[in-house]
Order: structure tokens, then sequence, then C-alpha cells
């Protein structure tokens, strides 16, 4: 982890946001729902709850397929989700297109870069490190790093701080209304991609900007968000 106190510092989501990881996800599902004797899921139709975790896939699942759940069989099948996942990453997951050119400029422009995601955290740092990018993070953090987790606003706060940064130089991009809440409630400026995994358009929790597509993170973006929270701070 970098202590460059006082550098500005972009934080991203994981899954949905940095990474498509909706491929393997829904092939752990599936695995999980063969267990269970249950057809393959209706990709198209659960795609959209991708980003809300294991276990919300799995009983969405079981809801569209009109079978009885109970919540031991759902504990059970959320580790096995887990360990099929853990087991074959990185599996078909890829960078979203423009990424990481996004992030080698913020890196040129002297940004940090971190990761909050609701992912284990080593889950995240196994599939980051899998696809050769785990070294451009100053912190990864993830849903069992700290007590809390997003939406608290902590989780993304104390994010910043282990990776040596400060919330009043801070921007945070994400694809959900989880990340965007989370943002507010921290009172950072918030980005949110049109591509993720949301049940809503991301314009419906008005972040602070909508972007279709990584070459629309510029620096000048960057900046002046960063700048709009001094104005704020300093009226």
């Amino acid at each position: 982890m970098s202590l460059a106190s006082g550098k500005p510092i972009v934080v991203f989501d994981l899954d949905g946001t940095l990474v498509d990881t909706a491929p393997d996800l829904l092939n752990s599902l599936n695995h999980c729902l063969s267990l269970s004797g249950l057809a393959p899921a209706d990709s198209a139709a659960l795609r959209r709850f991708v980003g809300q975790g294991g276990r919300v896939m799995i009983e969405r699942a079981f809801q569209a397929a009109n079978k009885a759940y109970d919540d031991a069989m759902i504990d059970e099948l959320v580790v096995a989700f887990r360990e099929h996942y853990a087991d074959n990453m990185p599996g078909h997951s890829t960078f979203f297109p423009g990424v990481l050119d996004a992030m080698d400029r913020l890196a040129a422009h002297g940004f940090e870069l971190a990761v909050c995601t609701n992912k284990f955290e080593l889950h995240a740092v196994k599939l980051l490190t899998a696809m050769g990018e785990a070294s451009r993070f100053a912190a990864i953090c993830g849903a069992d790093t700290f007590p809390f987790r997003k939406p608290d606003p902590r989780h993304l706060l104390q994010t910043i701080a282990a990776a040596g940064g400060k919330p009043d130089r801070a921007i945070m991009v994400g694809d959900s209304r989880t990340d965007i809440d989370t943002a507010k409630a921290a009172g950072i400026p918030v980005i949110a991609v049109d591509f993720g995994y949301t049940d809503l358009p991301v314009q419906h929790y008005e972040p602070s900007r909508v972007i279709s597509h990584y070459d629309e993170l510029t620096i000048a973006l960057a900046e002046a968000l960063i700048g709009s929270m001094a104005d704020k701070v300093s009226a």
C-alpha cells in the first residue's frame, strides 16, 4: 500500500465497474443450480443481479424457477458458489473497454488508484492479480476488510485512508445504487458507468456524472469534480 499523502485518488468498484465478471459469476451460479437439480439460469434475466452477490443471484434463480428454498439451503449453495468462483478465476472476466488506458492517464497525472468492493478481499486480490493488474492499486478493500461494507460510507473512507489519500481529494467510480449512495454519504463525488450491473439506469440515482466509456474519464473531469468539492468546503 502506498502512503502518498495528499495525492488525489480515484476509488473504483470492481464488478461491473472495472471488470466484467458476469460470465464467471453466472457460471458459478449455474454450478449451484446444477447441484440443486435445476436447469441453468437465464443469463439475460439474471445479469442485472450480478453485482448484488451470490446469495441474491441464487435466490432470484430459485424464484424464477418457482422452486422453494430455505436459508440453510441457500447458505450451503453460497459456499459452493464462492468455492467454484474462486477456483476458476479469472475465467472469462475482462476489463471493460478503455479502463486500463484511463488508469494509465490518471497514474501519469499523479492520481492514486484504489478498489472498494463488496466482493471478499481475497477474491478481489486474487482476481486482479490473475489479470495482472493488482499492483496498480494502493489499496484493494473488500467486504470483509473492515467491520462494515458499502453502502456504509466508512468502507469508502477507510479505503481512501488505506491508500494514503484524503476524502477531499477523492472520487468514486461505480456502477450501482450501492456505489452512488456510499459516495454521497461520504461526501465524495461519484462517477457512474452506465454499462455495469444495476436494476435501474444509474441516472436514476443522481451521481455526479455518468459516463458510457472510459475514454470519458479524463483528467479534466477528475480535476473538476475534486475542485467542486474544494469549492463547497471553502464556501
